[in-house]
């Protein structure tokens, strides 16, 4: 018979590829992975890894078996949430992942709203990470929850096993130096084609960011090909790089911070928008304490949305 342990342990294997990644993730020791893996191989009556360079991979029986285990990991996991619900408990830990601007937007509201509720605290225990990072780690099952967002020129494909729940959709705006916009005759909030802007020195997130991909695509779709002259992480630095007149760049209204350098603000006649949403494993939602951090998530989008708007 398979023991579900060596199951799990073979899933995070095949989700981190080297037994000393797969231990630390789990809390084991390396030797003992080794040993759960090899006793799973034996119990199985096949080989499922096999040894490539420096990592693991897995056979053909191995990928068979990791994609059974998922199933019953996840019927595992909606099982133990039915069981929270029924004894109605509504109070626990929720482990969050997010990125930086719903970090810095939606988190802290959730978090007093979920420590200050009279029905009992859930407690919320975050770590930021861009959505394809997010994901892997609620593949993982380091957390609960993942707040993750998909531009609309930049759909993102969510695994089956998981559960969504919109948020919000957050639009994108032109950010404009004060002094381009003035010389253009721009009034704040006019609608600007993209286009008008193709000899504009641009600013942009890091080629490794999908915000990177999204102007790249907005700009292409409008006929040219941007001349980035800054690249940054931090969306704060882009917006106070606009308002010094280093260029123009494209930035989810949601990122825009509050009380940064002033700039001039244009929505696009052709919009791009960036869908908001969080992810759960199948069933998680129905466990009380992580519905109730998925309320608080949606009840902040929605008061950030309309605050916004």
């Amino acid at each position: 018979m398979l023991d579900l342990r060596r199951l799990r342990i073979l899933h995070r294997m095949a989700q981190h590829g080297t037994v000393a990644a797969t231990a630390e993730s789990l809390h084991l020791t390396g030797p003992a992975v080794s040993q759960h893996l090899a006793t799973l191989e034996r119990e199985a009556g096949t080989q499922l890894l096999e040894k490539r360079g420096r990592t693991l991979t897995l056979t053909p029986a191995g990928r068979l078996l990791v994609s059974h285990a998922e199933i019953i990991l996840d019927d595992l996991g909606a099982a133990e949430s039915a069981l929270a619900a029924l004894s109605g408990r509504g109070t626990g830990t929720v482990r969050l992942a997010a990125f930086p601007s719903a970090a810095r937007t939606l988190v802290p509201s959730a978090w007093a709203a979920l420590r200050d509720d009279p029905a009992g605290p859930v407690a919320l225990r975050l770590v930021e990470h861009e959505p394809d990072d997010a994901v892997a780690a609620l593949l993982r099952r380091n957390v609960e929850v993942a707040v993750v967002h998909s531009y609309s020129l930049l759909p993102r494909k969510v695994p089956s096993s998981f559960e969504e729940r919109r948020l919000l959709d957050d639009p994108v705006l032109l950010a404009v130096p004060p002094s381009m916009a003035a010389a253009r005759g721009l009034e704040p909030d006019q609608i600007v084609e993209l286009g008008d802007f193709s000899t504009a020195r641009w600013l942009a997130p890091k080629p490794a960011e999908s915000c990177h991909e999204m102007i790249q695509r907005a700009c292409g779709a409008a006929g040219f090909v941007p001349e980035t002259v800054a690249e940054a992480t931090d969306f704060a630095v882009l917006t106070a790089l606009v308002a010094a007149g280093a260029g123009v760049a494209l930035v989810p209204r949601l990122a825009l911070p509050e009380g940064g350098a002033p700039v001039s603000l244009h929505p696009l006649s052709r919009p791009v928008t960036r869908k908001v949403f969080a992810l759960t494993g199948q069933g998680a939602g129905r466990r009380p304490d992580i519905g109730r951090a998925l309320d608080a998530l949606a009840a902040a989008a929605s008061t950030a949305a309309a605050r916004t708007a």
